[in-house]
């Protein structure tokens, strides 16, 4: 099982500069997807953000929007966030040295919540902290610092 963070969702459904490398990974990919349910907020306020920056019109945002849709029906399995579950990202972001933010901490305690295996992520302190969690990365990283 593959957690799936949303940027990668982003990436799949738009034109994003990792875009080839997730279309690439998704094709070849045969295993169960999942991501918290908070991925469609998310997805969705990202497009928001990219129509108000300019970046995407209103045409492209509900064509993305349409293809998430029939993903997350289709191929993406969404997990409930527990209470408890919030209490485990809060404590990953209370430690500074994680530099974990508050979705990407959330994004991990759901992804050990729900047994994943490895984690498709496309930000390097959530792939540093996922494997510093024993999750796999399942897409090839190619960060700036040398630090996976």
């Amino acid at each position: 099982m593959i957690y799936v963070d949303t940027g990668v969702l982003v990436a799949l459904h738009l034109n994003e500069p990792r875009s080839a490398d997730v279309a690439r990974w998704y094709g070849a990919c045969a295993d169960k997807l999942v991501s918290a349910m908070g991925c469609v907020t998310e997805f969705a306020s990202a497009l928001g953000i990219k129509q108000r920056t300019g970046q995407i019109t209103k045409s492209d945002a509900n064509s993305a929007w349409q293809r998430f849709e029939r993903l997350r029906a289709n191929d993406l399995q969404l997990l409930p966030v527990e209470p408890s579950t919030f209490h485990q990202a809060a404590t990953l972001t209370l430690d500074s040295d994680t530099a974990l933010r508050a979705g990407d901490s959330l994004h991990l305690a759901v992804a050990l919540g729900g047994k994943a295996k490895s984690i498709a992520t496309l930000d390097e302190v959530l792939a540093k902290n996922a494997k510093g969690l024993k999750l796999r990365l399942a897409i090839r990283q190619r960060f700036k610092t040398d630090m996976l």
